[in-house]
C-alpha cells in the first residue's frame, strides 16, 4: 500500500462518520453512522480509495469509556462497513485528555504524522476529511489538503461562514456522499 499512486484518505469520526455528541460516543449503543456516510466510504474503496480515520477520543482520558467501548464502537463501525462492501483500513486515535499535552491531540499533526509513517507516505496532499477547525487544522500543518464536512460541529455553517473560519484552501462539502462524488470525480477527471 505505501507507493507514491496510493490513493489514501484521511477522516475523522465523531461528526463526519457517525452522529457526535456533546457528552461524548461512549458506547456502541451510542455509535450511529451518519445518513449515507458508510455508503460513501464503500464507494470511495470501490474507486480504489483507501480510507483511515483519525480521531480524538478524549473520553478515554477523561475515563467517560474504556478500551473495550472504543474497540466495540470501531468493531460496530467495521461490521455496519463490511455488510456495505466497505472497509477502514486503520483507525488511530488520541486517547489522552487536553490536560496531557500530547502531540497526537488535534489541531496538532501527531496522528497525522503517525499515518504517514505507518503507511510508509508522504502526507504531502493527501485529503483530509473533517467537520472542525481543529481536523483541518492538523491536516493543513502537514501540507494535507483539508476538506470540511458540514456535518457535525459544522452542520448549519453556509460556505461563506466556513470560508471565514477554515484555513485557507479548504474545500466544502455537505457531507461524505459529497466529498466522496468531489474525490471519485477528481480522479477520474486526472486520469481522462
Amino acid at each position: 500500500m505505501a507507493d507514491r499512486h496510493t490513493k489514501l484518505l484521511v477522516l475523522d469520526r465523531d461528526g463526519t462518520i457517525n452522529h457526535d455528541r456533546d457528552d461524548y460516543v461512549k458506547s456502541p449503543q451510542e455509535w450511529e453512522a451518519l445518513p449515507g456516510a458508510l455508503e460513501a466510504i464503500a464507494r470511495l474503496n470501490h474507486a480504489g480509495w483507501h480510507v483511515v480515520v483519525a480521531s480524538n477520543q478524549s473520553g478515554l482520558g477523561r475515563g467517560l469509556f474504556d478500551m473495550a467501548a472504543l474497540n466495540a464502537m470501531h468493531e460496530k463501525m467495521h461490521q455496519q462497513l463490511a455488510a456495505l462492501g466497505g472497509r477502514i483500513d486503520a483507525v488511530f486515535f488520541c486517547p489522552h485528555a487536553p490536560q496531557d499535552n500530547c502531540a497526537c491531540r488535534k489541531p496538532l499533526p501527531g496522528l497525522l504524522e503517525q499515518i504517514g509513517e505507518r503507511m510508509g507516505l508522504s502526507m504531502q496532499g493527501v485529503p483530509v476529511a473533517g467537520d472542525s477547525l481543529r481536523d483541518l487544522s492538523a491536516a493543513v500543518a502537514l501540507g494535507c489538503q483539508p476538506h470540511l464536512v458540514l456535518t457535525g460541529k459544522s452542520a448549519g455553517l453556509d460556505l461563506a461562514q466556513a470560508q471565514q473560519v477554515m484555513p485557507p484552501g479548504t474545500r466544502t462539502h455537505d457531507n461524505l456522499t459529497a466529498l466522496a462524488d468531489y474525490l471519485i470525480g477528481e480522479r477520474s477527471a486526472l486520469a481522462a
